[in-house]
């Protein structure tokens, strides 16, 4: 996607289509999408969209039915995952589950984390739940992706982060000590 606006017209005919307001469809935005929504100036190639159960990838499916279908609903046994990916206007829009039991409410897309640790932005009459930035630059530092997290930094140092959550979810995750160190070092700068 070239930018913030692009994601947000895109956005805004996916969630026509799946219409969660109306079906009670409890999902999370994720990825560097849920970053970009969110002010975040990085690079964003697709939509994310993360759901707990099974019947919800295949109900998203469905309402995705008349754009192209890149992968009609699975089972990804290494993944761990129930994934179905879709493009609308020339994007891939990817909605899955994460099947992995985890005593963790500080990473993005396992555990409790996305469900308990969100924003509410705007786009269009939607209001989208975006995982929060906190948990999407810990994904990106385990990654080892520094042109996502270095612009995730910048915008959290503008805008706050809850440091303990960084804290925890790096821990977590095992990025390196000297990394851990660092980035809290230039999230404590104004």
């Amino acid at each position: 996607m070239r930018d913030q606006a692009e994601l947000r017209k895109i956005l805004s005919t996916v969630l026509g289509q799946i219409d969660p307001d109306a079906t009670g469809l409890g999902y999370r935005l994720v990825g560097t999408s849920a970053a970009l929504l969110q002010g975040v100036e990085l690079p964003a190639g697709d939509i994310d969209i993360l759901v707990s159960r099974r019947d919800d990838v295949d109900s998203i499916a469905a309402a995705l039915s008349r754009f192209p279908c890149l992968r009609p609903p699975v089972w990804l046994p290494d993944a761990r995952q129930y994934f179905a990916h879709h493009q609308v206007d020339g994007i891939g829009v990817e909605a899955s589950t994460v099947e992995r039991p985890a005593d963790t409410d500080a990473l993005e897309c396992i555990g409790a984390g996305p469900w308990q640790h969100y924003v509410q932005v705007q786009c269009g009459k939607h209001r989208v739940p975006a995982v929060r930035l906190e948990l999407r630059l810990v994904s990106e530092l385990y990654r080892d992706r520094p042109d996502r997290y270095l612009p995730l930094i910048d915008h959290m140092r503008v805008h706050g982060a809850e440091l303990q959550l960084v804290q925890k979810g790096m821990a977590e995750r095992g990025v390196q000590p000297a990394l851990q160190a660092r980035v809290l070092d230039l999230l404590r700068r104004p």
